[in-house]
């Protein structure tokens, strides 16, 4: 099932996140993790994939095994960072084929050693290439792209940055999830601001449960995410002690979660970090205001 037929749908509705191994010996591991988070019947789960396609196989046998078994629909991540074309078309032909019908168009982060390279002759700087040609791939995929209510940490500012988001919409995304946040309100200005410059797609957000001390430096690295004082001083007061934490970060998301569906928001993503015990907790505290 498409994800544009998911919003469709009446009551609210939760989707999670499940990454692939790095390596072959992680694999049922991490099957067994995308399973049971699949067992609690979410919406739909989106699979990512690894910088420069490393993990690209693994992305789509995770994903064909949950549609298969469990018939949860897959929101299959697609980068291009450091691709060629040759390679997204080869990408987009292998997903089309292993029956996947939504993809997130992602630029992707640009590997450690690519970092100072000369980037003038790659194919691909920026997402909206890549939704463009999966658009003219002639397949017809349901596609999502990123946003970042903090603003992306390489644009110069929040206007520069929503007219580039316009742009993936223009170019053929037909939804948008953002980048972790802690602080609704930033979110619900972020939302008025893309309204207000005529972006009209679904917007889903995305909700990081901190459940360990150590996930908050990688959190602000990875999006910048401004931490609210409330929520650090939950790390403060619980981040010597693992179950004090999960059991706080589990309750600090729920409340952002409650929040955001008391406000009219329908769709929420979880980047639940192939943590199924995390996935199902958040679950059960919303036990009647989700629907499966």
């Amino acid at each position: 099932m498409k994800i544009s037929e998911i919003f469709k749908q009446d009551g609210n509705r939760m989707s999670f996140e499940v990454f692939p191994p790095k390596t072959s010996d992680k694999y049922d591991s991490v099957q067994k993790a995308a399973e049971s988070i699949a067992a609690l019947s979410p919406a739909f789960m989106s699979v990512t994939y690894g910088a420069g396609g490393g993990t690209s196989k693994y992305t789509l046998d995770i994903a064909k095994d949950i549609e298969k078994s469990y018939a949860v629909p897959v929101l299959a991540h697609l980068t291009c960072v450091s691709s060629t074309k040759e390679t997204v078309k080869e990408r987009i032909a292998d997903m089309k084929a292993a029956g996947i019908e939504n993809v997130m168009a992602l630029r992707g982060d640009i590997p450690a050693e690519l970092e100072n390279a000369d980037r003038s002759g790659w194919a691909y700087h920026h997402a909206v290439e890549l939704i463009r040609d999966i658009k003219e791939s002639g397949n017809d995929f349901c596609i999502g792209a990123a946003c970042y209510p903090e603003v992306h940490p390489e644009s110069v500012n929040q206007k520069e940055d929503i007219l580039h988001l316009k742009e993936k919409v223009d170019a053929g995304a037909d939804f948008l999830t953002t980048q972790m946040f802690f602080d609704n309100n930033l979110f619900y200005n972020f939302l008025y601001k893309i309204r207000e410059a005529g972006i009209t797609c679904p917007i889903i957000p995305g909700i990081m449960p901190i459940t360990n001390a150590n996930q908050v430096a990688r959190a602000i690295k990875l999006s910048g995410s401004f931490m609210p004082q409330r929520f650090k001083s939950l790390v403060d007061a619980f981040g010597d002690d693992p179950a004090a934490m999960s059991q706080a970060g589990i309750a600090y998301a729920t409340d952002q979660i409650i929040d955001l569906y008391a406000n009219g928001i329908r769709f929420v993503h979880v980047y639940s970090m192939n943590k199924p015990n995390v996935a199902k907790a958040i679950l059960d505290n919303l036990s009647d205001i989700v629907k499966k």
